[in-house]
């Protein structure tokens, strides 16, 4: 998770990735070794490999073509030691024993949530759309527009941990469609007691976080990285993955306990102190996990 954004014509990110420093000294980088990225985002993460040691190499994917011209601008400098992907790290064809190290980060980044087209806040209006890769067909606006209210309520349980998602679900039911995200945020704060319409999270967040997880296949995409990604590691190697809700947290850290090829180094997950917190607040819900590659 990129810590902001400054601007879509000049499609630069900040360099401020989550639990940075964590994230390297637990990857262990060390030199002449090879490693992979699989959500590089604006390349924060990438960038703090890359300056660990000189001669260390990396592939970095992303499935959004803003994150990979962003990243490929901020990395310039690294271009002989870079390879650049666009794919899904579900789709990506991990290669056996390849890498020393892997890394990824599976928040939204700042430019997404800041970016009013993308679709992914209810800050600003904007289309419902939350698609990562723009390649892929189905939006937010289709599910919302298209879906039966059970099927809605049970997304909403199901990924967004909503408990008023029955609620929420035939009030979308009534008022649809529904062509921007602040007309959807209103009509699910308005069917909510004033309670839960006035207390610490607005009462649309959740919902989000269900149709983004949905429109990218989030959560199997995840269950297919942790999968594949322990074959692509040599001997010795490590995964090192960030998580931002309870749901991928969960998933991560039974993929990798359940993994025969991988001895967990975290027995907790590795939370940012009080500062990072205070200079990047969206860090405050990021857990990282790591995983070592079982010496053959």
């Amino acid at each position: 998770m990129e810590a902001g954004y400054q601007g879509l014509e000049a499609q630069e990110f900040f360099h401020v990735p989550v639990l940075g420093q964590q994230v390297i000294e637990n990857l262990a980088v060390r030199p002449g070794g090879h490693y992979l990225d699989v959500t590089v985002g604006g390349g924060g993460h990438s960038r703090l490999i890359l300056e660990a040691t000189p001669d260390v190499q990396l592939t970095a994917i992303d499935q959004d073509e803003d994150a990979l011209a962003a990243a490929q601008k901020n990395l310039a400098e690294f271009r002989d030691r870079l390879q650049f992907i666009h794919s899904n790290f579900a789709s990506y064809e991990f290669t056996l024993n390849t890498f020393d190290g892997i890394v990824a980060d599976l928040g939204v980044s700042s430019y997404h949530l800041d970016q009013p087209e993308r679709g992914f806040s209810f800050r600003q209006t904007g289309n419902l759309d939350m698609r990562m890769d723009r390649g892929r067909s189905l939006t937010a606006a289709d599910v919302i527009n298209n879906w039966d209210e059970a099927e809605l309520a049970d997304i909403f349980f199901k990924y967004g941990e909503e408990r008023l998602s029955r609620r929420i679900a035939r009030r979308i039911i009534e008022r649809r469609p529904f062509h921007t995200t602040v007309e959807l945020a209103e009509a699910i704060a308005g069917c909510v007691p004033p309670k839960y319409r006035y207390g610490r999270i607005h009462p649309a967040t959740r919902v989000f976080q269900a149709l983004r997880i949905v429109v990218n296949d989030e959560l199997r995409s995840l269950e297919t990285l942790l999968d594949k990604a322990p074959n692509a590691l040599v001997p010795g190697g490590r995964i090192a993955i960030i998580s931002f809700h309870s749901l991928e947290d969960r998933l991560v850290k039974h993929g990798l306990r359940n993994s025969p090829l991988l001895k967990v180094l975290t027995k907790k997950p590795i939370i940012a102190d009080e500062e990072e917190i205070a200079k990047n607040p969206r860090s405050r819900s990021a857990k990282l996990r790591v995983a070592q590659r079982k010496e053959e």
